[in-house]
């Protein structure tokens, strides 16, 4: 039988303190919440006002349920009012000696069946808990921020936190509203193991002028879905927080490099940049603590004859595939009143081609966001062929055949061969080398890649990657090009995985090591990145839609070109491959499909 608390406290009243505050208030729980200074304590009143006042202003939340809210929280100072708390959760900065001083302050203040909580996102439990004379009675309760809001709580036990803390901790979470996910006491815990990993590997990336930070972002969130993209979610977070995590998981995870700090992050963290809190980080903020972005000396300029300038007129198209991308790329430039000529090998694969082609249109009738008339007219504009031949006088080639670099470079021949001087040749490859597709011709400034995401006429993103030879004629006409789609190109250079694959597959590929390691279950990591991320699909989701072999393929490429041992595939990946469990697929990978 779990116990019942009656009254808890709350250490430290910022933004995660205060929220914590709330979250036990709005559950019937009497609050002590605790700060240094009578200052101190306004400004945590404040947040704690603020919030409720916009949750009853949203309709969230009752008058009367706020003002009973309020009237549970007794704001006090000084560590001495917690005398009679049942338990007290600290989320104070993330410094070490600080949490041992408190830590060691409430052993003595606090009564002996107290739990002691810390909400640290990544320094050691453990290490807090030994400055207590009751180690058994210390555990990790990590909320997410704003913590009213999100629902994951990672419960972190230590090896000697007792199992009826642990049960109690759980317990209290359920009367919460909260999902818990119960683990061991290691550096980043699941979701900032996985998180920041991604993170730091995005700055880098920025760091190294790969993209544009706008770029960055946007692929992440139009590839992936995610809710913001990585250098945002850094200037949310606070760059000297992200620097503190990443040291610290860095210093206690086995030195993995890609946890070291980017170079830049200290820099910016020294420099005063610390995202919105300073009003500037990787953007630049209206004021500080402000969530509006404003235009600064990086901000590129906006509008179609930006996109434009430099770029060659596109009338005629010609798309050479007969797969689903293929099919999906001629829809979208159907759709978009471009002149298309589809080849195939084989009148066979064409009618096929065809036949899918109209089936999707319909769809898009029958759903209401097409009209017959437009539908009718984007099949009028298309044209279905068999032989290269008929490519002489397009404007642009969409190539879409298999991910076969022998495969593409001699079709990359034979359209160098067949097509007209200026043609912008351009390939859908998501992970071969573009540059070598470009010298199998003899015009490689005009070759650029265009990785479309599929479903093509859903997916709003394509990446314009860019050769050593890609010219900037060619560049920006593929920029262009991709406005008049509707979509958003995100241009980026030509290296392994470009921009989306190269941030996402090493994540997924550290979950599946987390796994391996008998760290968390495939649930709760799951778990942890949807509902403390806000990530539409947990890791090992994602693994067997995508397919086990697809994502292995892709996690060996990058760790061939970039060389970083951290990117070695995980064995336990390759073990299934090996075994036929590819995903969904084949009715079994990381779960068993079969059953469901």
């Amino acid at each position: 039988m779990a116990r019942e608390f009656t009254r808890v406290g709350v250490v430290g009243l910022g933004t995660m303190g205060a929220g914590i505050v709330e979250v036990f208030a709005r559950n019937g729980l009497d609050v002590t919440a605790v700060e240094i200074s009578e200052a101190a304590v306004e400004r945590g009143r404040v947040t704690l006002t603020g919030s409720t006042d916009r949750a009853v202003a949203k309709g969230k939340l009752a008058e009367a349920e706020r003002d009973a809210l309020l009237a549970r929280v007794d704001f006090r100072v000084g560590l001495d009012a917690l005398h009679n708390v049942d338990l007290v959760i600290e989320a104070v900065p993330e410094h070490l000696d600080l949490k041992q001083r408190i830590f060691a302050e409430l052993d003595r203040v606090c009564k002996p069946e107290a739990i002691l909580a810390t909400n640290t996102s990544s320094l050691s439990v453990t290490e807090i808990s030994v400055a207590t004379s009751r180690p058994n009675q210390v555990i990790g309760i990590h909320f997410f921020n704003p913590a009213p809001v999100m629902k994951l709580v990672e419960v972190v036990r230590t090896v000697v936190t007792s199992a009826d803390v642990v049960a109690d901790v759980e317990a209290l979470c359920e009367r919460l509203g909260k999902v818990d996910v119960t683990i061991s006491d290691r550096a980043g815990f699941i979701a900032n193991a996985l998180l920041f990993g991604y993170l730091n590997h995005a700055v880098g990336m920025f760091e190294a002028r790969y993209a544009t930070r706008e770029d960055i972002d946007a692929a992440m969130k139009l590839g992936c879905g995610l809710p913001m993209g990585p250098l945002a979610l850094m200037d949310l977070i606070g760059l000297d927080t992200a620097y503190e995590i990443l040291d610290t998981m860095y210093r206690r995870g086995g030195r993995d490099r890609r946890h070291a700090p980017a170079p830049l992050l200290k820099q910016m963290v020294t420099a005063g940049l610390l995202g919105r809190k300073s009003g500037r980080g990787f953007y630049t903020y209206e004021r500080p603590g402000s969530p509006k972005v404003v235009p600064d000396e990086y901000t590129p300029p906006a509008g179609d004859a930006a996109l434009a300038d430099g770029a060659r007129g596109i009338a005629k198209v010609g798309v050479v595939g007969s797969g689903t991308m293929a099919t999906g790329i001629i829809e979208v430039f159907a759709k978009a009143g471009y002149e298309v000529i589809s080849v195939t090998r084989g009148a066979e694969k064409s009618a096929k081609v065809c036949e899918a082609v109209k089936t999707s249109l319909n769809k898009g009738v029958v759903r209401g966001k097409l009209s017959e008339t437009d539908r009718d007219a984007a099949l009028g504009r298309i044209t279905w062929s068999a032989t290269l031949d008929h490519l002489a006088d397009v404007d642009l080639v969409v190539e879409a055949v298999i991910e076969e670099l022998s495969v593409k470079k001699a079709l990359f021949a034979s359209l160098d061969e067949i097509c007209k001087p200026g043609v912008v040749l351009a390939t859908t490859t998501s992970s071969l080398p573009v540059i070598d597709v470009a010298m199998a011709t003899q015009r490689p400034a005009d070759v650029i890649g265009l990785h479309f995401f599929n479903p093509a006429p859903i997916m709003p993103l394509v990446e314009i990657v860019q050769t050593i030879r890609t010219s900037a004629e060619t560049s920006a006409t593929a920029r262009a090009v991709c406005a008049k789609l509707g979509k958003t190109g995100v241009v980026c250079g030509d290296r392994s995985g470009f921009i989306v694959n190269a941030l996402l597959f090493p994540y997924l590929n550290d979950a599946v090591k987390m796994l391996e390691a008998s760290y968390s279950t495939a649930d709760d990591i799951d778990y942890a990145m949807k509902l403390g991320c806000g990530y539409p699909m947990g890791p090992f989701e994602l693994l067997d839609v995508v397919g086990l072999d697809v994502s292995l393929a892709i996690q060996r490429e990058l760790y061939l070109e970039l060389r970083e041992p951290g990117f070695a595939p995980a064995p336990l990946l390759e073990h299934l491959v090996t075994a036929g469990y590819l995903g969904r697929k084949t009715g079994r990978g990381f779960r068993d499909h079969t059953r469901r």
